[in-house]
């Protein structure tokens, strides 16, 4: 039997298609290495150090590597290895109790005759954020709504009176506020807000500088929330109208003075700045003893913290006997969502000491950096490979090659829990530190990846799915650079575009 003209013709096409598209994914790799070449080749780019990986999923094996086994600084890319960790020890259900606690319940009167505790274990929701995270951190609540909340509870169940006083209960977690490798100047700021296991408002106080009514007049300084928490030594004026402003502010470590100095412009909009608090338990108190105030609720005590110190490394948390009131978090995965769409510091930090707690025995960074440890090498990440002191990527002495964080992703990428590791990642030109890089380009859809980036350091690792519909994981890093940060992510963008396109 003959044959026909189609049956011979076809499968020629289909070996020739085979071909070009087998001679197309050859020519990938080479093509996007001239680009490369070109773009880290220019006189700013070529004075960092880079390193790059890139893995195809589908196939497991490397289709563009540099430097990719030296050690670099990550900044918050570091995240990943802490929400990884925590999915895969913990998951996404898990949730956060706080409790207000007495030895007894009140008397016939409404009186508790001693103390009433505030007692965290780790919810770094106790604020006004809106949860589900969608596009951007919004805080449509008060910043301590909560605690009011909670002293709602007490008046609703009769109590009128605390005899002793109000302490904030941070013993969850040892007393270890900073990690190693932070840097003096980072604490005084919301991005190094100390770590507690009571922690409100993300351990911050906003602070809203408005200028006078005329030149010459002192700014004003307004708090959220309000608070008379810190001593405050005003020096900032108002000046001529027109753009130059011009605003320091500083605390020492360990102090409770805020100095503020310079001037602001007349007429112009209200300045913002976001202060940490020196110790989270004492202001949890300090809010909630005026809470009760506010509840009609008298307390006869202070308002004071009680910490477990760093060597007793863990206890139960709690001193009482009687739940007076609680408040129960969402699941940790909308945390997650937290962490590494926004680059939450003090979040990751927690998550990172949750993982100590639960897997580690103790509530303490170091057992939180060994379940780490052991989930990496499960990943097939071997110890020369990184090294991290921290949960968030803030210290300076974390390092991670570009393989391991690649590791990271494949072995996520395989895991029951990978998709929805994934969906925390900041999404190409929709939300989070990705929401306003690649906006209006192929990459829109296309792209999940975390990013880090700190003085002389940027990195962007994660997920895309090129226009062949390839699958890659990859990590791109630079250090020792002195490029503007929009330089950098100039860089890297045109990197990643050029993935999208070549591969």
């Amino acid at each position: 039997m003959r044959r026909s003209i189609a049956a011979l013709i076809l499968p020629l096409f289909a070996q020739l298609a085979f071909s070009a598209g087998a001679a197309a994914q050859a020519a990938a790799p080479k093509k996007f290495a001239r680009e490369a070449a070109k773009l880290l080749a220019q006189p700013d780019a070529a004075r960092g150090f880079w390193g790059i990986q890139i893995v195809s999923l589908g196939t497991g094996k490397p289709v563009y590597s540099l430097n990719e086994s030296r050690l670099f600084t990550p900044a918050s890319a570091a995240k990943l290895f802490t929400t990884a960790a925590a999915f895969d020890a913990i998951g996404g259900d898990y949730r956060f109790v706080t409790t207000v606690e007495a030895a007894a319940p009140p008397d016939g009167s409404g009186t508790i005759a001693g103390d009433l505790t505030l007692v965290g274990r780790g919810d770094p929701n106790l604020s006004g954020r809106k949860l589900p995270y969608s596009i951007r951190s919004e805080r449509p609540q008060p910043p301590l709504w909560m605690l009011d909340e909670l002293a709602e509870q007490l008046a609703s169940r009769g109590v009128r009176q605390i005899g002793g006083d109000i302490i904030g209960d941070d013993t969850y977690y040892p007393y270890d506020r900073f990690a190693e490798g932070w840097s003096q100047d980072d604490l005084q700021w919301s991005y190094g807000a100390p770590v507690s296991a009571l922690s409100v408002n993300d351990n911050f106080l906003f602070i809203t500088i408005t200028p006078g009514v005329r030149e010459g007049d002192a700014a004003l300084l307004s708090f959220d929330p309000s608070t008379d928490y810190y001593q405050i030594e005003n020096h900032i004026m108002t000046g001529a109208a027109g753009p130059a402003k011009k605003i320091g502010i500083h605390r020492e470590p360990g102090a409770m003075k805020l100095e503020f100095w310079g001037t602001i412009p007349a007429g112009s909009a209200a300045h913002t700045e976001e202060l940490a608090i020196e110790d989270p338990a004492q202001f949890a108190a300090i809010a909630l003893k005026l809470a009760l105030e506010n509840h009609g609720i008298a307390v006869n005590g202070t308002a004071r913290a009680r910490h477990l110190p760093l060597w007793q490394e863990t206890q139960a948390a709690g001193q009482s006997s009687t739940v007076l009131a609680k408040h129960e978090s969402g699941p940790l995965f909308q945390d997650l969502v937290v962490i590494n769409k926004t680059s939450q510091n003090l979040h990751a930090e927690l998550a990172l000491r949750l993982l100590g707690r639960i897997i580690g025995g103790a509530g303490t960074a170091e057992a939180g950096l060994n379940a780490v440890s052991s989930f990496a090498a499960r990943a097939g990440i071997t110890p020369e490979e990184f090294k991290l002191h921290d949960g968030s990527g803030l210290s300076r002495q974390d390092v991670v090659t570009p393989a391991a964080f690649v590791k990271l992703l494949q072995f996520a990428a395989g895991q029951p829990w990978g998709a929805r590791f994934a969906e925390t990642l900041p999404a190409a030109g929709s939300d989070g530190s990705l929401r306003e890089r690649f906006e209006r380009t192929p990459l829109a859809g296309h792209l999940q990846a975390k990013t880090g980036g700190m003085d002389h350091v940027n990195t962007l690792a994660g997920f895309l799915t090129t226009q062949r519909g390839t699958r890659l994981a990859f990590a791109i890093m630079v250090n020792n650079h002195q490029m503007e940060e929009g330089r950098a992510k100039e860089i890297i963008d045109k990197l990643v575009l050029a993935m999208m396109k070549d591969f």
